[in-house]
C-alpha cells in the first residue's frame, strides 16, 4: 500500500509530496481481537490470568494495554516475560504499526470488573457499580458482591440493602479496598470499629 499526502507546500505552489510505504492496518476492533488472541496464549503459556487487553491510541501508533494477574500478586518479572513474548510475535507480524507502544501492568487494587466471571471471582469483596439504567431510583452502588445467581448479580448496597441486577446492565464497576480487612490482614493496629 502506498499512501500519497500533498501538504503545505502544494498551497504555497512547490510540490512535496510525502510517501508512505505502509503495511495493511487493521481497523482496531480486529486489532483489539488479534491482541487478546495473541496475549491469551502467551499469557497461558506462564500461568497467567489475562485480565484484559486493550488498543488505545490511533490505528498507525497504537497503545496496546495488556492487564496480567495471579492469585499472589503479579512481579515485574511477570510483567517483563508477558512483554518480551507479546514483542516477539508482533515484532514478527505485518498487521500492526511497527510504532506500537506496549504496557504490561496488573489491573490494580481497585481493579475494574469486566465480566460475570469477575463478579463471580470477587464474591464478598467491596466493590462500587453503576448500572445503565436506574433500579429503584439509584444508578451508583457501593457495597459488597454477595453473591452470582445466573446472569443476575446480588449485591448488599451500603445505602439501600441488598439490589439485584442482570449482569447486562452493568455500565461499569470496580473493586474497592476493604481497609479494615487490610488491617486485618497485615496486623497493623485496630480499627474504630475494634476499639
Amino acid at each position: 500500500m502506498i499512501i500519497v499526502s500533498y501538504n503545505v507546500w502544494d498551497v504555497l505552489g512547490g510540490f512535496a509530496p510525502t510517501f508512505y510505504f505502509g503495511i495493511n492496518l487493521m481497523d482496531k476492533q480486529l486489532l483489539t481481537a488479534k491482541i487478546n488472541e495473541i496475549a491469551a496464549k502467551v499469557t497461558d503459556k506462564h500461568n497467567l490470568e489475562l485480565v484484559r487487553a486493550e488498543v488505545v491510541g490511533s490505528v498507525k501508533n497504537p497503545i496496546l494495554r495488556i492487564f496480567i494477574d495471579k492469585p499472589k500478586g503479579i512481579s515485574h518479572e511477570d510483567c517483563a516475560a508477558i512483554s518480551f513474548g507479546i514483542s516477539a510475535i508482533l515484532d514478527k507480524s505485518d498487521f500492526i504499526s511497527p510504532d506500537y507502544m506496549l504496557e504490561v501492568s496488573s489491573p490494580g487494587l481497585e481493579r475494574e470488573l469486566y465480566s460475570l466471571k469477575d463478579f463471580e471471582k470477587f464474591v464478598g469483596n467491596l466493590a462500587k457499580v453503576k448500572t445503565k439504567t436506574a433500579i429503584n431510583g439509584q444508578k451508583n452502588f457501593s457495597g459488597r458482591i454477595k453473591a452470582i445467581d445466573g446472569a443476575e448479580v446480588i449485591f448488599s448496597d451500603k445505602t439501600n440493602g441488598e439490589v439485584r441486577f442482570n449482569y447486562e446492565s452493568v455500565a461499569k464497576a470496580n473493586l474497592e479496598i476493604d481497609i479494615e480487612e487490610e488491617f486485618k490482614r497485615n496486623g497493623k493496629g485496630t480499627t474504630e470499629n475494634e476499639k
